[in-house]
């Protein structure tokens, strides 16, 4: 019984002897590129961890957590460094592991060791960059704008986007990220070429380059408001029409243009062009219609307001009135004479001195056409604006008939001086205020109170003569004020601009008009100068 354990003890002990004697293998190492191209031959490194016995060991390439599929293998042995070599795919990157184990692992009971990760970087060059737009190459502004480049082979790229030529950088209304660019607000500036670039590149020493076809994209511009006017031509001595204008400040062509009445379709055209022309026939006279322009581009249609269409001819009288600016010293700088006819819808104003027809602008005038309501002659004082003055109406679209307004004369010496009037007005206000007062002296002899009344009377009597003499005064010294005329006395009026100043001298703020009584007098209808 004793010998028996004595056995089984011993048994044991060699066991655990043999068991804690069994070999085992170090960790291999494995190198090789961190980059590969695609379906390039490429040879990775792996050293057979060293072992006592002289055994074979077999390495083996996998990927790291993949075992079903064989990278590459060799047999060495231990210590021996050996060359796995390997056609690179796409599944090929990630990280490698080499794994080391006897070749034959049924005589030697040795468990298989790995080595430290490598990873693989698999590069593809880049090829046939192209641009994928859904929509149509036609948009209009407002709406957004999506474009993306697409390669058909190419891993590890970066893509540039170019805009006629130049690179597109992010803004916060465009998205640009990889092969995705959008942009989300158009604009008319973004019409043009776009095209995209996609690159990769090699251990960064070759570079891989592919640059899509250009894609032009037209964003157009959406219609403004819309306008619309009316001329009229004379077709003969008995015709007439009205030429009816539709008109954008903007929008892209081609536009079209249709003119309603209020109750159908007048007319319609597609144009190039921002501006449409329609013919109406019309009598003078008479209401033909109203008229209502629309334009559409493809997105939109706008609308003008309703214009009603009455060709009314020139009639009398022409009335031609003025005003003025003061300067320093309460002397007259400017005058404005105004031209206006009683009847016309159409009208055209012409100036005259001394019987010369008077342009736009001259050295010491400017006319201001208000056509039809009015038209304006702005006259610097001096002595070329001396003379007499008249202005002619007439319809712009036929000038057989022509009204003319009464004649007016200015002399710069005498249009500063006091009128016979106001002269008189102020030497009776003296002379009655003379004669009271010696009345109130005559009245203090008589009744000893003549300082009481002589103080009393001219207390009572000097306001009196003073408003009187004031507003004639006023009347002739500062006249009527108008926004045109602040303007006038603070020396910004267009047309003091180019007035000739040098021949005037100190006398250029003197200039004289005719009696005010002749300003206003109504003209009659004359045959055109």
């Amino acid at each position: 019984m004793f010998v028996s354990r004595i056995l089984v003890i011993l048994l044991g002990l060699c066991c655990q002897s043999t068991e804690s004697s069994q070999p085992f293998l170090d960790f291999p190492l494995l190198s090789g590129p961190s980059q590969a191209l695609l379906k390039k031959p490429v040879d990775f490194n792996c050293s057979a961890p060293r072992h006592p016995e002289n055994i074979v060991i077999q390495l083996q390439l996998f990927k790291v957590g993949d075992r079903s599929k064989l990278l590459g293998e060799q047999t060495s042995l231990p210590g021996e460094v050996r060359v796995i070599p390997m056609v690179v795919t796409k599944n090929n990157e990630g990280y490698l592991e080499c794994e080391a184990s006897p070749q034959n692992k049924s005589r030697y009971n040795i468990a298989s060791v790995v080595s430290s990760p490598h990873y693989l970087k698999v590069i593809e060059p880049v090829k046939d960059a192209e641009i994928i737009h859904s929509g149509s190459l036609e948009i209009f502004e407002g709406q957004t704008l999506k474009l993306d480049c697409k390669i058909s082979a190419g891993n590890h790229v970066t893509y540039l986007w170019m805009h006629n030529g130049r690179p597109i950088s992010q803004s916060p209304f465009s998205y640009v990220r990889d092969e995705h660019f959008w942009i989300f607000r158009t604009t008319s500036e973004h019409s043009g070429r776009y095209m995209c670039v996609a690159t990769n590149a090699f251990n960064n020493k070759q570079v891989f380059t592919s640059n899509s076809s250009e894609v032009v994209i037209t964003v157009k511009d959406l219609i403004s408001d819309l306008e619309i006017s009316f001329d009229v031509l004379k077709e003969d001595s008995q015709n007439y029409s009205a030429l009816v204008t539709c008109h954008i400040t903007r929008g892209s062509p081609p536009i079209t243009f249709s003119l309603h009445n209020t109750k159908e379709l007048v007319a319609n055209v597609t144009t190039g062009n921002r501006s449409a022309l329609f013919r109406v026939p019309v009598v003078l006279g008479q209401h033909t219609d109203w008229f209502q322009c629309q334009a559409n581009n493809g997105d939109q249609t706008t609308y003008s307001e309703w214009m009603p269409i009455k060709v009314v001819p020139v009639a009398g009288p022409v009335m031609m009135h003025f005003d003025y600016d003061i300067g320093e010293n309460y002397a007259i700088i400017g005058l404005r004479f105004y031209c206006k006819a009683a009847v016309g819808s159409h009208l055209q104003y012409r100036w005259f001195l001394n019987k010369t027809l008077l342009h736009q602008r001259g050295s010491f005038y400017y006319v201001e056409d208000q056509a039809p309501e009015q038209s304006i002659l702005l006259l610097s004082v001096g002595v070329s604006s001396t003379g007499t003055y008249h202005c002619q109406v007439s319809d712009s679209f036929d000038n057989t008939t022509t009204i003319r307004s009464a004649s007016r004369y200015l002399d710069k010496e005498v249009l500063n001086s006091l009128p016979v009037l106001v002269v008189a007005v102020v030497f009776g206000c003296f002379t009655t205020l003379i004669s009271l007062v010696s009345i109130c002296c005559c009245i203090g002899v008589v009744y000893s109170e003549f300082e009481s009344c002589f103080f009393n009377l001219v207390m009572l009597l000097l306001p009196f003569f003073h408003k009187q003499c004031i507003t004639f005064l006023g009347k002739r010294v500062y006249g009527e004020r108008s926004p045109l005329g602040l303007k006038m006395e603070r020396g910004k009026t267009a047309y003091e601009d180019d007035l000739d100043i040098s021949d005037y001298g100190e006398d250029y703020l003197v200039l004289q008009a005719a009696k005010e009584v002749e300003f206003d007098q109504p003209s009659q209808a004359s045959l055109d100068e």
